[in-house]
């Protein structure tokens, strides 16, 4: 009688602590969706938030950072240093774009 008390209790009190790590999943989607308008809201918000991401990652040692360049950015700087249409534009010792 003692063992099958004990396992009803031990059943609830797991019950219990799943209604209460899926509330806490509630509320933390909850403000991420909160987070997401006003990122949305803001037209440079997404950009600080990148940067403030990459500045913790780059804490770490021994991290690397793949950073996403628009290539509207790059035919922009076409344009900007007056080069053709088919040319390279020298990034970095390692990288070109076309």
């Amino acid at each position: 009688m003692q063992r099958a008390m004990a396992r009803q209790a031990e059943a609830e009190r797991e019950r219990r602590a799943k209604v209460v790590a899926a509330e806490g999943e509630h509320q933390a989607a909850e403000k991420l969706a909160m987070a997401a308008k006003v990122i949305a809201s803001e037209p440079g918000a997404m950009q600080l938030r990148q940067l403030q991401t990459m500045v913790e990652v780059s804490a770490e040692k021994n991290s690397t950072l793949i950073f996403p360049i628009p290539i509207e950015l790059l035919h922009f700087a076409k344009k900007t240093l007056g080069q053709e249409e088919g040319t390279t534009i020298q990034l970095d010792k390692k990288e070109k774009v076309q």
